[in-house]
């Protein structure tokens, strides 16, 4: 597990693909558990070790999330992602060419409990919500036919980045849940940024982590990240 900061208050850390956020029905081992006992053993801590979950990343994408070290930093850090003061920013290597070279999606999703599923609907649909993102074509990579995207998310629906681009027939790279091409792969969505105002000392705060430059990702060579 590759540790990015850590404070008395905070933790921030690489989430591995393939890993859940948290334990949930598969009893898989989790990203909650991996951190906890890391705590446990770098600071020889009897017990119960509090770990407080602030957000989540599906199971097949990787990159930065913080986790809490205390409840009054679980509160607050919560509070940032209410307010929207918790910016996150991805990087998805999708299918085809986009029409503009930036933009914002904005749909109503509505999530299919039964299928773990979301979809985009008539915003008159019961249970639908609301779900907006912008994004910025990095670079077209015209012998694959596929474009690296920067995307920022403006709400933090189900699916919300892989739904609301296949809906528009640039399904993500690896993405057989929502017809993306090689479905076999690993999914290309990464949580790339993370920016927050620290819960205690209220510094602001900006993590980068981007993915092993490896298959698909390759893409990443040729691209400036430092503009």
């Amino acid at each position: 597990m590759k540790v990015i900061y850590e404070d008395n208050h905070i933790i921030v850390v690489e989430k591995i693909v393939d890993i859940p956020s948290q334990a949930d029905k598969t009893e898989d081992v989790d990203m909650l558990t991996l951190i906890k006992q890391y705590l446990k053993e770098k600071y020889n801590k009897p017990g119960n070790v509090y770990l407080g979950l602030v957000h989540r990343l599906d199971r097949p994408v990787g990159g930065v999330m913080v986790f809490a070290k205390t409840s009054k930093a679980a509160s607050r850090l919560s509070e940032q992602v209410r307010n929207k003061t918790f910016k996150k920013t991805y990087l998805a290597i999708v299918n085809g060419k986009m029409e503009e070279q930036s933009g914002t999606l904005e749909d109503y999703l509505w999530k299919d409990q039964k299928n773990n599923t979301s979809y985009v609907v008539r915003e008159n649909k019961k249970n639908a919500k609301k779900a907006s993102l912008d994004y910025e074509v990095l670079k077209y990579d015209q012998e694959k036919d596929v474009s690296l995207l920067k995307i920022n998310l403006h709400t933090g629906r189900h699916h919300q980045i892989r739904v609301q681009l296949s809906s528009r027939g640039h399904s993500i790279y690896g993405d057989g849940k929502y017809h993306g091409r090689d479905s076999n792969k690993q999914l290309c969505l990464w949580a790339y940024k993370l920016s927050i105002v620290h819960p205690i000392t209220k510094e602001e705060l900006t993590f980068e982590d981007l993915p092993e430059p490896v298959e698909m990702w390759e893409i990443l060579k040729s691209v400036n990240f430092n503009n």
